[in-house]
C-alpha cells in the first residue's frame, strides 16, 4: 500500500478496528502499537460508595489489554500494547508521535444513539485535525 513502518491502532469497546490493522500491518510488514485510552477519573471519590476506587479503575485497564492481548494472538500477530489515562483525542495524537507512527487507525462503530455517534465522531475529528500523521478511519 503505502510502505508504512510503524501503525497505531487506537482501540475502543470493539475489537474490528484491531482485527483490520493487524492484517494491514501483515501486508505492509510493520510494527503495530495498539493503544487504549481509558478517559482519567474525575470525580469525588467519596461519593462513589467503592472503597478502593484505583482497584476498580486498574482492574478496567487490566480487562482491555487481556481483551487486545487475546485477538493479537488470535490473529497471531505480534503488538505492543499501551494502557493510557487521559483525553482521548489528545493521547492518541501524543502516542503516535512518541512511537514515530507513520498512520493512526482508530474506529468508527456503525449504529448508537445521536450522542454517542456525535461523541465518538467528534473524537475522530480532533484526532484527524491534530494527529502527526494520516488517520485511517475504519467502520467497525
Amino acid at each position: 500500500m503505502k510502505g508504512y513502518r510503524k501503525i497505531l491502532i487506537a482501540v475502543d469497546g470493539s475489537m474490528e478496528v484491531l482485527k483490520q490493522g493487524l492484517a494491514l500491518a501483515y501486508d505492509e510488514k510493520c510494527w503495530v502499537t495498539v493503544l487504549k485510552v481509558l478517559p482519567p477519573y474525575e470525580g469525588d471519590i467519596d461519593l462513589t460508595g467503592i472503597k478502593n476506587i484505583s482497584d476498580v479503575l486498574n482492574s478496567c485497564s487490566s480487562e482491555a489489554v487481556s481483551m487486545i492481548e487475546d485477538t493479537v494472538r488470535a490473529e497471531g500477530a505480534l503488538a505492543k500494547i499501551r494502557v493510557e489515562k487521559g483525553d482521548i483525542s489528545e493521547t492518541i495524537s501524543q502516542v503516535a508521535s512518541e512511537e514515530g507512527c507513520d498512520l493512526i487507525m482508530i474506529g468508527a462503530r456503525k449504529g448508537g444513539g445521536f450522542f454517542r455517534r456525535f461523541f465518538v465522531y467528534n473524537i475522530i475529528n480532533k484526532v484527524i485535525n491534530h494527529a502527526p500523521c494520516p488517520v485511517l478511519v475504519v467502520n467497525a
